[in-house]
């Protein structure tokens, strides 16, 4: 089952509000077919508006002119408005999440405008109808500009999350950067100090064995052999500090920490084989794998594993449970990370039927 989204919870609570208004005045007995088919398109309209996902933004903008029309219509037929202009203010809040900001104040004051033209229909004093309509324009006002911060707070928040994922995976990079330059460092060391020195001694030796002195021939010859695996022992630990990668699980494990609102779980199997290069590789792609979560999936979860395959590849493999998408137009970071796979021999694999799949191999070096 696919996640609702607050913003799509927030246009149903209004909706409901908006059926709680208009309720009495459809079963007063008083209402013509007229009005009631106006008030059943005003609801459907508000629900298609509240359902409509963002790469809908058309078809919730279309649906949502049509609302704003079906409102007025709405309250000015009324056989007695009553409270049915509290319609009018739920359909002002629900245009910051579907209408540029500048419209908002727009509609608020046509909104104003249809409120005044009731209650001067209705007879009420020049007075009474200019503070009907001033209450009403600053309640929608308010109404509005607190869903404006709610969806500020919640932009912000996810913007936070994103650069949470960034910040995680920069620091990982960079630690294992500076690890990778200090085993070279040491390696170099080691080699330029040990390892001569102890090639030198084994020239010694060698020289020495060929002088005369039957008793001490073999002693210099077990002093050679010793020499030699000491400076083979140099030079397989020189190659260990050179090849040996980071801890793949440890390192992907602090990219995903605390993640505000995701639950993420990454699972990376014992046979995986990962050097510095791959290592590095899978950071950045689980990093956008999270940032595009966060960004577009609307999940609640995402699960991660690695796995060793028989061929000599790894394989990665992310699911969540957004909304996906049937047609995946990769933006910038799927292009990125498919660039960033294929750069070492790879390929990736994009499944957004249920949730949104990723799935690439990699060679494993």
């Amino acid at each position: 089952m696919r996640r609702i989204e607050p913003d799509a919870w927030a246009g149903l609570t209004a909706l409901l509000m908006c059926v709680a208004v208009g309720t009495p005045t459809l079963f007063s007995g008083a209402v013509t077919l007229t009005w009631a088919v106006l008030f059943a398109g005003l609801v459907t309209a508000l629900t298609i508006t509240a359902l409509c996902e963002d790469n809908r933004l058309r078809v919730a903008r279309a649906a949502y002119g049509a609302g704003v029309l079906l409102g007025w219509a709405t309250v000015l037929t009324a056989p007695k408005a009553g409270w049915l202009s509290i319609l009018l203010v739920f359909i002002a809040a629900m245009s910051a999440y579907v209408l540029p900001r500048w419209a908002g104040p727009v509609v608020i004051a046509l909104n104003s405008g249809v409120i005044a033209l009731t209650a001067s229909r209705a007879g009420a004093p020049g007075a009474e109808v200019t503070l009907s309509a001033l209450l009403y324009l600053l309640i929608q006002a308010a109404t509005w500009l607190s869903t404006i911060a709610i969806i500020r707070e919640q932009r912000m928040r996810r913007e936070l999350a994103e650069a949470h994922v960034e910040l995680r995976a920069a620091s990982v990079v960079l630690a294992e950067t500076t690890r990778a330059h200090e085993r070279l460092r040491i390696s170099r060391e080691l080699h330029d100090l040990i390892g001569h020195q102890l090639t030198a001694l084994t020239l010694e030796l060698e020289v020495a064995r060929h002088q005369e002195g039957p008793a001490a021939r073999e002693h210099v010859e077990r002093a050679n052999r010793v020499a030699r695996d000491l400076l083979g022992d140099v030079r397989q630990t020189v190659g260990q500090l050179r090849a040996d990668a980071p801890d793949l699980r440890e390192s992907l494990a602090a990219v995903v920490r605390d993640i505000p609102g995701l639950d993420i779980g990454v699972c990376v199997d014992d046979d995986v084989q990962a050097g510095e290069e791959l290592t590095v590789t899978l950071i950045r792609v689980v990093q956008e794998i999270v940032t595009n979560t966060i960004r577009h999936a609307a999940a609640t979860s995402l699960r991660i594993r690695i796995e060793s395959e028989p061929d000599h590849t790894v394989r990665l493999t992310s699911v969540d449970d957004g909304r996906g998408s049937p047609e995946v137009r990769p933006g910038n970071g799927l292009r990125g990370l498919a660039e960033r796979v294929g750069a070492i021999g790879g390929d990736v694999r994009l499944d957004g039927s249920d949730g949104f799949r990723v799935t690439a191999r990699m060679p494993a070096r």
